[in-house]
């Protein structure tokens, strides 16, 4: 079983962070990647790479034929597959072995089994391990009429297969049950080929808790303790972290030890994850991921153990080196994961192009994303993670905000001012947190105001590039005098703002752009609407890049980008945008009314409607994918379509037009059997029935 070269059957950052495992065990290692990541960096870290094909994982990071060929023309005789795409598919692991390939994984028999959520169910109870109770079948009357009888309501739809929230969805009353059993159906059967549900208890305020185990092919199993993932938007994990704060050690003893019973009856090999609800002193199974998860840094940072080296030790046939009794938990971890999403738009996947990227050298950062690169619509939205260590949880998350305030992405949209508004928290401080707390908040931590971002931007403006003239300088130079204050107007976010800047007296004056007998107060006050922020500035020396600014006696350190009288500013993790007054981004423009845009790069799937065909307000339009999340698009009022601009399989642009409905004409209410919005479920963001005003609804991103 030994072997000498790896090939990482991935992208991202999982695969520059399996490739550095690899080369630190002395193996050769191959990258594989499609054209979309040809100059990507884990394509630049491997000792050598090869291509996959075009742009769609079907015909590349999915292609099964594709992946063999590339670990045969490059040499390798080990593949890994990190986790996502192809990691818990039987087939890739079986095609690896009939290959002559080792698969860094289980083998494909115990991936089957595990895979589906049913049979891992049954195994599970073979085990003792405790279940929710559940139905199965395939007949949906017979189904729902067990659901009914059997478990109650609120109840969970889930499908079998899978996993990410695909095919889930939430369920409180009967009549909502036939719609969302269908609409489960039909997601899962897109998403996995398999549309075979069960349905079990929801468990209301439920913590996510995990347990990680090894297990090599001498018998051997063991546990790596536990970690809390309850922090979760749409099924999807934001932040994770070990060991799991508030549980008990008796519950804490129940899971690390039913996961050990479940690998091993089983026949468990190498690295994978038993997953638990968690209620009170209650614990549930919920199914076993038969791979490596994104969050493995947590456990990592608070063992010792690095579990790639592990994996890569046990799929060569060596026993663990260490046993239960020496596994030991020091201190405590936080992940955050970083996403090209915009939070201010139902966190919908972004791309372009990440013109300077800074990653904190105060924290791990697991990445693959680096200045200059450019982010498509193609994979996955997960950029890096940061992840901080200490003695204690409360430490742990002080140096996590430190870590995320000393990170940037310009010219991307990303999560990141989002994740340490909600690390630095009150109700993540205190660890009160399930499974439901951030999609019970309709818009959670909003943005912080703009206004010490304007200080920031004023001050650096006002000591900007030197013009190409003396007298074009905006600095307030005077003969025979003090140079005058600098005034300028900018606009952010929408809104008007008066900046001046007296470099001499060290101020900044933040006003709103309202003329001046429009009851604005005076300028040395503070707060109230239409009044003024004065702050006192003093720089301090900053590497390149990067600047220092003590602002009414705290230091704040930014990343910034200066670009003809217009800056952008990144803070807490969050860019502010400033540009002069007049240049308002188009974005801000009055949306026309009948026109429904695409709210984001990507895909589109399906188109429902035809031109001169009568909607009603909400009536399903068609449906766009970027980056893992579908996107219903939809009729913003009652009117006929008038324009039908695109085609299913067409590329689009961010603000494209799409469809055009004019207002008017009947009001029947009578749409196509599309219209059920996934079910009509009031989970936010489960069952794809919450409407925003842009005329999408958000069915769900998914994520390893």
């Amino acid at each position: 079983m030994s072997f000498g070269t790896l090939l990482v059957a991935n992208r991202g950052e999982i695969a520059v962070r399996v490739l550095r495992a690899a080369r630190e065990a002395g193996l050769r290692t191959v990258a594989v990647y499609s054209d979309a990541d040809r100059d990507a960096p884990h394509v630049r870290v491997a000792d050598t790479a090869v291509r996959l094909g075009p742009p769609p994982a079907a015909e590349s990071y999915l292609s099964i034929p594709a992946l063999i060929d590339a670990a045969a023309r490059s040499g390798a005789d080990a593949v890994h597959p990190g986790y996502g795409f192809l990691s818990e598919r039987a087939e890739f692991a079986a095609a690896c072995r009939d290959a002559g390939l080792v698969f860094v994984g289980p083998s494909p028999e115990v991936i089957d089994l595990m895979g589906r959520k049913d049979e891992a169910r049954r195994i599970a109870a073979t085990a003792g391990v405790p279940m929710l109770p559940a139905v199965e079948g395939a007949d949906d009357e017979a189904l729902m009429a067990a659901a009914r009888a059997e478990i109650g309501f609120p109840l969970l739809v889930k499908a079998v297969s899978g996993g990410g929230g695909k095919g889930m969805r939430i369920v409180r009353d009967a009549s909502a049950l036939p719609a969302a059993l269908t609409a489960a159906r039909r997601e899962a059967k897109a998403a996995f080929g398999d549309d075979t549900m069960l349905i079990e208890r929801y468990v209301e305020h439920g913590r996510h808790i995990e347990v990680q185990v090894l297990a090599d092919s001498h018998g051997n199993v063991l546990h790596l303790f536990d970690r809390d993932c309850s922090v979760q938007r749409r099924h999807q994990k934001v932040v994770e972290e070990a060991p799991a704060p508030t549980i008990s050690a008796a519950v804490r003893e129940s899971v690390t030890s039913a996961a050990i019973r479940l690998a091993a009856e089983v026949g468990y090999v190498n690295a994978g994850t038993v997953e638990f609800l968690v209620h009170g002193e209650e614990a549930y199974f919920l199914e076993m991921n038969t791979r490596l998860q994104v969050e493995h840094p947590v456990t990592e940072l608070v063992t010792g153990i690095d579990l790639v080296a592990e994996q890569l030790r046990i799929a060569q046939g060596e026993a663990l080196a260490f046993t239960q009794d020496q596994v030991t938990v020091t201190g405590h971890a936080i992940e955050a994961r970083v996403y090209a999403e915009d939070p201010d738009a139902q966190f919908l996947p972004q791309a372009g192009s990440a013109r300077t990227v800074r990653w904190s050298t105060r924290a791990r950062v697991d990445e693959a994303l680096a200045s200059g690169q450019q982010v498509g619509t193609w994979y996955d939205p997960m950029l890096a993670k940061i992840i901080t260590h200490a003695p204690t949880r409360e430490a742990a998350r002080r140096r996590l905000v430190e870590a995320i305030d000393d990170s940037a992405v310009v010219g991307l949209t990303t999560n990141l001012g989002f994740l340490r508004r909600l690390v630095a928290g009150p109700e993540f401080t205190a660890a009160e947190l399930d499974t439901a707390w951030l999609d019970r908040a309709d818009a959670p931590f909003p943005a912080e105001s703009s206004d010490l971002a304007l200080v920031v931007a004023g001050w650096l403006l006002a000591d900007g590039a030197p013009p190409a003239h003396p007298f074009l300088a905006g600095d307030g130079w005077r003969d025979g005098g003090p140079a005058a204050p600098v005034v300028r107007t900018f606009a952010v976010g929408g809104d008007r703002r008066v900046v001046r800047v007296d470099r001499r007296a060290h101020e900044v004056h933040v006003e709103d752009g309202r003329p001046r007998d429009a009851g604005r107060s005076g300028p040395g006050e503070h707060g109230g609407a239409g009044g003024a922020r004065v702050a006192t500035v003093r720089p301090m020396l900053a590497p390149p890049g990067r600047a220092r600014l003590e602002i009414d006696g705290v230091v704040h350190e930014v990343t910034y980008e200066l670009d003809q009288g217009a800056a952008v500013v990144c803070l807490h993790g969050q860019n502010y945008t400033i540009r002069p007054a007049g240049s308002l981004a188009p974005e801000h423009a009055a949306p026309t009314e009948d026109l429904v845009r695409a709210p984001m790069p990507g895909l589109v799937l399906d188109v429902v409607v035809l031109p001169g065909q009568v909607v009603t307000r909400g009536a399903h339009l068609g449906v766009l994918e970027a980056m893992k999340m579908e996107v219903t698009l939809t009729a913003p009022h009652d009117g006929t379509v008038s324009d039908v601009a695109v085609a299913p399989g067409a590329q689009v642009t961010s603000g494209q037009e799409l469809f055009t409905v004019t207002a008017g004409g009947t009001n029947a209410g009578a749409t196509d059997d599309h219209d059920t919005n996934g079910g009509g479920t009031d989970d936010p963001g489960t069952n794809g029935g919450e409407t925003d005003d842009a005329g999408t609804v958000a069915t769900g991103a998914t994520a390893p």
